[in-house]
């Protein structure tokens, strides 16, 4: 597949569906370098799954059925917005450790939502059993082409905007966000997976050499908490660097990043960050990083009093 061509397609079909999201860089987080970051937290439904979802549904013949997804909460609340946008009927599916804000914000876009026992494989199960039950056309989280060039399409506008760094840290669940990273930079630039100890399905693929199940836990698994990587990404990971972070170390970078900048986000918006300030990333001297800020729906939401 000529994944550019496809991102810079997809760049084009979203066009006014999603957010251009700001760059900035920090010399406030307490290291002795700087670090570029992109706030993709800012992006509709407080994630960068809305890229993905709209070209999707962009991209693709929608049924009368209209649209079913799985998610840990952030690609749900995307799917849903984006279905409502268009005008499609959207059927959401859920675990139930995806927590009352994530939960919430996919209410809100009044989309038909089921909340299941489990953990995120649970819930693609039960969207794959309504997909074959009604002809709704699924948008899968991560392992979908479509999905893949609405991701890399963030890599593509922060180029754009000009990014300088040598090294992009990625925080990666079940490996699109990652895979659009891949897909675009195609080794201009070192790319970095970054995965919570205790959800890392692509850290253990690459050592197994294969796909294979991992158990899912901590305090970014709502997010981040897929069983297995995509095949997509495990095809374009190859050889790639991953680092894995510790749930305290995330909750630090959380903390830092709210400190420094007022920038709030959650465990998993944070989880890239938190590779360079535990030290499991260190740069050399001369390399320049960036961190991509994916998302924002922090539990509880501290407004909602």
């Amino acid at each position: 597949m000529n994944w550019k061509s496809e991102i810079l397609a997809a760049r084009n079909r979203i066009a006014g569906y999603a957010q251009v999201t700001p760059v900035m860089e920090s010399r406030a987080l307490g290291l002795d370098y700087p670090v570029e970051m992109k706030l993709e937290h800012l992006q509709h439904t407080g994630s960068f799954k809305a890229r993905g979802a709209f070209n999707t549904l962009l991209s693709l013949d929608v049924p009368k059925a209209g649209v079913v997804a799985a998610s840990g909460g952030n690609h749900g609340a995307a799917a849903a917005y984006a279905a409502q946008t268009l005008g499609y009927p959207a059927k959401i599916f859920v675990p139930e450790l995806a927590g009352p804000s994530k939960i919430a914000l996919i209410e809100q876009t009044g989309a038909d939502l089921s909340v299941v026992p489990g953990e995120y494989a649970n819930a693609l199960t039960e969207a794959q059993a309504h997909e074959e039950a009604t002809g709704a056309m699924q948008i899968h989280a991560y392992d979908a082409p479509a999905t893949v060039a609405g991701q890399g399409t963030c890599f593509a506008e922060w180029q754009a905007q000009g990014l300088q760094a040598d090294t992009v840290l990625v925080a990666v669940g079940g490996g699109g966000l990652i895979s659009g990273a891949l897909a675009w930079l195609q080794g201009a630039r070192k790319v970095v997976a970054v995965e919570p100890e205790t959800s890392c399905a692509l850290n253990a693929a690459l050592q197994a050499g294969e796909t294979v199940d991992v158990t899912v836990s901590g305090i970014a698994a709502n997010a981040l908490g897929a069983r297995r990587i995509g095949s997509i990404c495990f095809g374009l990971a190859q050889g790639m660097t991953s680092v894995l972070v510790t749930d305290e170390a995330i909750a630090q970078a959380q903390k830092v990043l709210w400190r420094a900048h007022r920038v709030l986000v959650e465990p998993a918006g944070a989880a890239a960050l938190a590779a360079l300030l535990s030290g499991v990333y260190r740069p050399e001297p001369d390399e320049r990083v960036a961190v991509l800020i994916c998302g924002g729906n922090i539990s509880p939401d501290p407004l909602n009093r």
